[in-house]
């Protein structure tokens, strides 16, 4: 195959790859904890978990606290999915907005959710997470909060 071919189906592939992504409205009709949360699309129920962040764990120190902040900025309202793929579990991976709202950044501003600098490609958000760790909000109460992702390596 020559050169200028290959590159051509490399690039139409991607293309046709981000093409998928789609971003998307719909009405939140379930919040599953502090960072997955169900939008009826054009009456299919879409499973959507916010990227970005990463919410204690619903058995974790502030877990439910975190999952009803969530449920008060998004639950029965309105929003807006930028699409950034899909996860391991076939969930739509994706930043949320009520109106002008960044969710996503809303529940770290809260102190309900740490940033997942493992995914994380906004650095915007770290200084979100320093000002209220900085100002002891949320989970940042704790005197030695555990991040989600060691609290599931210890086993729960």
């Amino acid at each position: 195959m020559k050169p200028f071919t290959t590159i051509a189906i490399l690039f139409l592939a991607l293309a046709i790859s981000f093409s998928a992504w789609a971003d998307f409205t719909g009405k939140v009709v379930g919040v599953a904890d502090g960072d997955s949360i169900t939008v009826l699309r054009d009456q299919e129920q879409v499973k959507v978990r916010l990227v970005e962040i990463d919410a204690p764990e619903m058995g974790q120190a502030f877990g439910n606290r975190s999952k009803q902040a969530l449920e008060a900025l998004v639950k029965g309202h309105e929003v807006r999915v930028v699409e950034r793929g899909n996860d391991k579990y076939h969930r739509t991976l994706g930043r949320v907005y009520r109106g002008d709202l960044d969710v996503n950044a809303e529940q770290v501003r809260q102190g309900m959710a740490w940033v997942f600098r493992q995914y994380n490609k906004d650095v915007s958000l770290d200084p979100i997470e320093a000002e209220a760790t900085e100002q002891r909000r949320g989970l940042w109460r704790d005197p030695n909060p555990v991040p989600p992702w060691e609290w599931q390596k210890r086993g729960r």
